[in-house]
């Protein structure tokens, strides 16, 4: 999920996405949408019909105006919609039982809204947020002070976290192909001095003047790691549970993700495996993404136009990742707008893998061997890798298991001589 950014917050290493922000303002990405769609325009229906954009947010817009374009207008195969709150997983829910073949739902609450979710019954609205934002009186600097007094009669109620999770499961078990998303962890952002937006969010974004161009005014607190990864495991556990793939957000969080894929895999253990994970928009550095990716076989990363394209690490990312390994998106909250901005990450991939984009599809190319395969056809199939799970442990990370079970062992017989 990507927040809107005026031209001059592109540059700025300070600017910092704030908590109930719908995509809206943002202006797009290079190139300018209407490149994009003249590019689409080009592309045969048969070969856009096997594109699957795996994260996007269409219910954050006018959901009549969504519905009919998925339904007359949509060329991708599949779009991954996103809920992030509790007042979008019924629009979520709503969108997949209108459109079944080329909606998946995922529901799950988003980071930027889990200072709203309590982990116990609150004793009071205050005192939950106390706890987030001053958990020290004493300590507190009078500015935090004075900045927590404006900003509480802008939040809402907290909603306990059981409640949370009765819902997700309600939803996920609903539906059978849905997945747990999106979900994450989140450094940057900062909670809004603005009351949560009622969807359609784009639309109760650009017609605020507050948020006109540069989004709401940020109050200086952030949502502690530790109650954030609270949420985010309970969440994930659930996923476990029920075997639902995860659609995961992780922004300034790379040491924090890596220890919290560790975590899961040494608690779940196979079943862990069993599910698939794809770090959304992904902003790792390709060093620590290999790193990643040797210790979690399940792990896939995807990315976008909307918001890799603002940094040409990308690139290296790209180029990092096992071709088998790697997925795309729009992470975009205009559904017209999926199909030319996810084609495009798909060119940009291409491109850095050095593989052929298909300027058609056949019946004899469902055939083809894989070495004849282009890259909308390679991450067709890697989509269907994600889908049905059930990931193997890597051999050269069994080999090393059994080395340091060997020396372990070795090391105890020499103690014990």
């Amino acid at each position: 999920m990507c927040p809107p950014h005026r031209d001059d917050e592109r540059q700025s290493k300070s600017a910092a996405p704030s908590a109930d922000r719908a995509p809206a303002n943002r202006g797009p990405p290079f190139p300018p949408a209407e490149e994009l769609q003249r590019e689409l325009s080009r592309v045969p229906r048969a070969v856009l019909a096997h594109v699957v954009d795996v994260h996007c947010h269409p219910t954050d817009s006018d959901f009549a105006q969504t519905s009919a374009f998925v339904a007359r207008e949509l060329p991708l195969g599949r779009i991954c919609a996103m809920a992030t709150r509790r007042s979008d997983q019924k629009l979520v829910a709503d969108l997949a039982r209108a459109h079944p073949d080329k909606v998946v739902p995922c529901f799950g609450y988003h980071p930027w809204f889990y200072h709203w979710i309590s982990l116990t019954p609150a004793a009071s609205k205050e005192a939950h947020y106390r706890q987030l934002f001053l958990p020290d009186p004493a300590a507190a600097k009078p500015e935090h002070v004075a900045a927590f007094e404006r900003l509480l009669p802008y939040l809402p109620d907290p909603i306990p976290l059981s409640d949370v999770l009765s819902d997700v499961r309600a939803r996920l078990t609903e539906f059978p192909n849905a997945m747990l998303g999106e979900v994450g962890i989140d450094r940057v952002c900062r909670i809004p001095y603005a009351s949560p937006a009622e969807p359609p969010y784009a639309s109760s974004a650009s017609s605020s003047s507050e948020d006109a161009g540069s989004g709401r005014e940020l109050s200086p607190f952030t949502t502690p790691l530790e109650h954030q990864l609270a949420i985010l495991e309970a969440q994930l556990a659930l996923a476990v549970e029920l075997q639902r793939n995860v659609s995961l957000h992780s922004v300034k969080c790379q040491q924090a993700t890596g220890e919290l894929l560790d975590r899961m895999k040494g608690k779940h253990g196979a079943a862990w495996l069993g599910i698939s994970v794809d770090l959304h928009s992904c902003g790792l550095s390709a060093q620590t993404w290999q790193q990643l990716s040797k210790r979690h076989p399940n792990v896939f990363l995807s990315l976008s136009t909307a918001i890799n394209a603002r940094s040409p690490a990308h690139r290296a990312l790209a180029a990092a990742c096992a071709p088998d390994r790697i997925l795309v998106e729009s992470d975009f909250h205009d559904v017209r707008l999926s199909a030319p901005y996810t084609w495009h990450m798909l060119r940009t991939i291409a491109e850095v893998k050095g593989w052929r984009v298909e300027d058609a599809w056949d019946e004899a190319y469902e055939d083809a061997p894989e070495e004849e395969w282009g890259a909308v056809r390679r991450l067709e199939e890697n989509w269907k890798v994600f889908v049905r799970g059930g990931h193997a442990e890597r051999e050269h990370v069994k080999r090393k298991r059994r080395r340091d079970k060997a020396i372990e062992d070795w090391e105890a017989g020499e103690q014990s001589d």
